[in-house]
């Protein structure tokens, strides 16, 4: 039984960061693991375990839960930011270069910083130029001008190879 509860308090505190990056929906997960970590810990107390250290356990995982569930409630209830929404709106349109393959997610460079993206038109390679076409939260939704189906490769098709390069 400890050891489940060690789990769960374990997951919550985890799921808890995590969410710090990955957004509000995480949170809430993050909050309910505290919720069925608090019943856990309650059934734990009923059954006769050491009950000073269950109160402590309980104490700061209903405080982390709700802590999380406050976070999770107000990031999805209140409207996007003004520097959230000129900031999507300068991103779509803009052109990058793909930092690794989009085989059809990956990483690409649009105005001097790195975004996960999507690619709209197939596999596109490491290098190519991008544009982006939308902008959802953190996540690019891009088209590639060089793709799996186009010429990959500079010299081949007829495509003047790139000399710049050693």
């Amino acid at each position: 039984m400890w050891l489940v509860a060690g789990l769960l308090v374990g997951l919550v505190v985890l799921v808890s960061l995590l969410g710090f990056h990955t957004g509000p929906h995480t949170h809430l997960v993050a909050g309910v693991l505290g919720l069925a970590a608090a019943v856990w810990l309650i059934v734990m107390a009923f059954e006769g375990r050491s009950l000073p250290i269950l109160l402590v356990l309980l104490g700061a995982v209903l405080a982390t839960s709700v802590g999380v569930g406050v976070l999770a409630w107000k990031g999805l209830s209140s409207p996007p930011t003004a520097s959230a929404i000129l900031r999507r709106r300068s991103l779509e349109g803009a052109e990058g270069t793909a930092v690794t393959d989009l085989d059809p997610t990956g990483i690409v460079r649009v105005h001097g910083e790195n975004w996960s993206a999507e690619s709209l038109n197939g596999t596109v390679m490491a290098r190519a130029r991008i544009q982006v076409i939308n902008a959802k939260g953190v996540h690019l939704e891009v088209w590639g001008e060089e793709t799996e189906e186009g010429p990959l490769n500079p010299g081949i098709d007829g495509a003047e190879p790139d000399r710049s390069q050693p």
